[in-house]
């Protein structure tokens, strides 16, 4: 799990010097690709379907933009300056997954967005924080949503933090809201991916045409930041940093 997340975070490292004014996000997605390739490592997301009849997702990384907060699909749409693009991104080598992403400002961007991103990373590493044995995934989700909330955003209330490891998606589930001492207690060894995602105005979302980029349902900004993190006898270990 450590090999693995360390190749995401080099991907995602490498992915955000590209990020400019002019570039697509589907060009950004093919050099992901070839990113993955170059340290023998595959896309866990690239044909992934949630279900038999969902279509298979056909990117390497999510490159949401704006209003999107998760899942959007690469695409030929330039990016302008003020954007902030989300980059979701996994690798799978020897069986394992790691799961990570990042939000990115695209040229120089206003400061509802600056504050919007600086909140919604102080809410992950206050998740973080509370990813040790015998705290409740209660206790994760409430450190997320005050983090959120007492800076005047919201956090999504239909897609989790999850666990990861094996399969891309596993237990134990960890909403973005919650209330301590609630629901399943956190165990030494589990490996979970954490991640606030954020809105700057209503919780409430809605599914793009394309059946997989999920938006703002009232048009504003959102982030999305994640790290693969490892519940230890101490302090979280974060498995997608370098």
């Amino acid at each position: 799990m450590r090999q693995v997340g360390r190749i995401v975070a080099i991907v995602l490292h490498e992915l955000g010097k590209k990020i400019k004014p002019g570039v697509t996000t589907a060009g950004l997605d093919q050099f992901a690709e070839h990113l993955l390739a170059r340290e023998g490592a595959m896309s866990p997301f690239k044909n992934y379907r949630p279900s038999s009849s969902h279509s298979p997702f056909p990117g390497i990384t999510c490159m949401s933009v704006n209003d999107e907060i998760v899942h959007g699909v690469p695409d030929s749409r330039l990016l302008r300056d003020g954007d902030i693009l989300s980059v979701d991104c996994g690798a799978k080598l020897n069986g394992w997954i790691a799961d990570s992403a990042w939000t990115f400002p695209v040229g120089k961007i206003g400061p509802l967005a600056q504050d919007l991103l600086n909140t919604t990373e102080g809410a992950l590493y206050a998740s973080i924080a509370m990813a040790r044995p015998g705290r409740h995934t209660g206790d994760v989700a409430a450190a997320m949503q005050t983090a959120v909330e007492s800076q005047g955003f919201n956090v999504i209330r239909r897609h989790t933090s999850h666990g990861v490891g094996r399969d891309l998606h596993e237990d134990p589930q960890i909403l973005n809201h919650g209330y301590p001492g609630q629901g399943p207690r956190l165990r030494c060894g589990m490996t979970i991916a954490l991640e606030p995602m954020v809105l700057a105005g209503h919780y409430e979302t809605e599914l793009r045409d394309d059946d997989w980029t999920v938006a703002s349902k009232d048009g504003s900004l959102t982030a999305h930041f994640e790290h693969t993190v490892a519940v230890t006898e101490g302090e979280p270990e974060i498995l997608t940093k370098l």
